[in-house]
């Protein structure tokens, strides 16, 4: 840290200040009921000094992050940054404008439209393209069109909606909580960067146009755009000639992205290097789902040149330490990165860390189990702890241990100490203090701002109890946009298999308003789903639209919805269904 510029402006000034046109004032986007959706004069405190109860480089990563306003990117290109997560780009075509990334909520997405229409007149929206399936790339679309236009995807783009978004949508939404501090007060004692504030609406429009294969080209309101497709998870950066712009999507931003849990690091070095050779000496401008442009064409060609290096070189040498034994935890912490790459801010680990990223090499090519067999029927985390804090001589002989470490600066082995001492016993009062303690700190140090946010959480449910989830289920206007198979698999993943040993039974859905039919039937606790069945005998049939179906599911109109056979079988069906739990623990057992 010593070594590198923090008082260097140039981001500020060069990049992330530059094409600046007017600001969204006051910065509070709210629903209808008037919660607050977004609130971005809450990140005003940033302008302060960094304080010691942050790391200095994430300091000023939050700082340049926290930029709102329309800023224009190219003539005929614009972008509306600091109103989400993401980033809302807008091209401007002959008609009207193409939507890149519509952020996460409608009121968000809606808010953004209104700024730059307030500066580039009432341009319609002529098209829309989603660079990414996780919902900060598509959540808010509703709220810049109703659809009846173009609407371009990866191929692949709506599986991996319905995985993230919708059958691990309880899971994924419980550990937000704790990735991007949604608990968390904006403060420099409390979270800095990577918020979403509360939940708006969450909508999605189905795509109308699939990208297949790297090359492909699609014009949009007289807009030629050149793609190039990562199938896994399907990912596109796309080249508008008529710019000489590179969209990166969130493939290239400026950090180390987080690789798990589906990012080959080889792949993703690939791609900039397939960016590169394409599109060599075409690019003036480079810009993303996240952060601020880039302009330039050498300074592009050397920023993906870097983002290349660096996942190459977290690749390969992780595979060559993995193959002289080492284990994934071992290797992150023998990993350095090359002082080459170290000396540029892109190349921090603000989003993925280092040790996280080599972990997740390794677990893609050896999964969870590193070879030594003791660990390979270990007892759960409350059964172990219970058991090392019994070995060490119980709860109060743990917590003296953990404080000596702590004066000793190892917070590290402090946590893990003090973590087993509140398995065993969530009531032991001084366990948990000091912990939430240990946790603030590790907090506070993390050049990581999610790890941070991860840390400040966990200090909070010590300290005040879990706190849920701001969305508890998946959000309906998703759930309308995916596939009947997709909503038919929800149901799949909530059967409580042991309940359901011994039930038999089959269901025929015909789908009326799509034409689709689809046979479940569940055996041996699995419901096994089929599309177009052959003809045969089935214990009931339901003739619905996916209107009915999606209120079927809902506990309601079943007495409107035609059907032959036992509507007992439905009731069965529901029987064995389990329901999602918003607010499991994470820091307690």
């Amino acid at each position: 840290m010593a070594d590198l510029p923090l008082h260097d402006r140039g981001d500020f000034e060069a990049a992330a200040d530059r094409g600046f046109i007017a600001k969204f004032s006051p910065a509070v986007v709210s629903a209808a009921d008037s919660k607050v959706i977004w609130d971005g004069d809450s990140n005003a405190f940033l302008e302060q000094e960094c304080p010691g109860s942050a790391h200095p480089s994430l300091w000023r990563q939050a700082r340049l992050s926290a930029r709102q306003g329309l800023y224009e990117v190219t003539d005929g290109l614009y972008q509306v940054r600091g109103f989400d997560l993401s980033n809302m780009s807008i091209v401007e075509g002959d008609t009207g404008v193409i939507i890149i990334d519509p952020l996460i909520s409608t009121e968000c997405a809606a808010a953004a439209l209104r700024l730059y229409r307030a500066h580039r007149g009432a341009r319609p929206v002529t098209g829309v393209i989603y660079t990414h399936p996780h919902v900060d790339h598509f959540g808010g679309v509703r709220g810049v069109t109703g659809g009846g236009v173009p609407v371009l995807a990866p191929a692949g783009f709506l599986r991996s909606v319905a995985r993230d978004h919708l059958h691990a949508w309880s899971a994924t939404v419980r550990r937000s909580v704790y990735l991007y501090g949604q608990a968390l007060e904006r403060s420099p004692d409390g979270q800095i960067g990577t918020g979403l504030g509360e939940s708006g609406t969450i909508s999605l429009i189905t795509p109308t146009v699939h990208v297949e294969r790297t090359g492909q080209e699609e014009t949009v309101d007289g807009v030629r755009i050149i793609f190039q497709l990562a199938e896994s998870p399907p990912e596109l950066a796309l080249y508008l000639p008529g710019h000489q712009a590179l969209c990166l999507g969130e493939n290239a931003t400026r950090n180390q992205h987080n690789l798990l849990p589906l990012r080959d690091a080889k792949d993703l070095a690939r791609q900039f290097d397939e960016i590169i050779t394409m599109f060599a000496g075409e690019f003036d401008v480079a810009f993303a789902s996240h952060h601020w442009p880039i302009w330039g064409g050498p300074e592009i060609a050397g920023y993906l040149s870097q983002q290349r290096d660096l996942y190459t070189y977290l690749h390969d040498q992780t595979l060559r330490l993995m193959n002289k034994g080492l284990t994934g935890a071992e290797i992150a912490e023998a990993m350095r990165v090359p002082p080459g790459l170290e000396q540029v801010w892109h190349t921090h680990g603000y989003h993925g860390p280092v040790g996280h990223n080599v972990k997740a090499i390794y677990q893609r090519y050896l999964g969870w189990f590193d070879g030594n067999p003791a660990h390979l029927w270990e007892h759960p985390p409350r059964e172990s702890a219970i058991r090392y804090v019994e070995c060490l001589g119980g709860g109060q002989a743990v917590v003296a241990l953990a404080r000596g470490y702590l004066k000793e600066h190892d917070l590290r082995f402090a946590a893990q100490l003090l973590n087993h001492a509140v398995f065993a016993d969530e009531g032991n009062k001084e366990a948990r203090d000091l912990l939430a303690e240990v946790y603030t700190r590790l907090g506070h140090a993390a050049e990581n701002g999610t790890w941070r946010n991860l840390y400040l959480t966990g200090a909070l449910e010590l300290s005040e109890g879990v706190v849920p989830a701001a969305t508890e289920r998946a959000a309906p206007g998703l759930v309308d946009a995916l596939g009947v198979d997709q909503i038919l698999d929800s149901i799949a993943i909530r059967v409580d298999g042991p309940r359901a040993w011994n039930e038999s039974l089959s269901i025929d859905w015909h789908l009326t308003d799509l034409g689709e039919r689809y046979r479940t039937t569940l055996s041996n606790g699995a419901l096994i789903q089929r599309a177009d069945p052959p003809d045969g005998p089935v214990d009931l049939t339901l003739r619905l639209t996916k209107a009915q179906l999606l209120a079927l599911l809902a506990g309601r109109g079943v007495e409107r919805v035609e059907r032959e056979g036992d509507i007992g079988v439905l009731r069965r069906l529901v029987a064995v269904l389990d329901h999602p739990m918003p607010d499991f623990a994470i820091v307690t057992a």
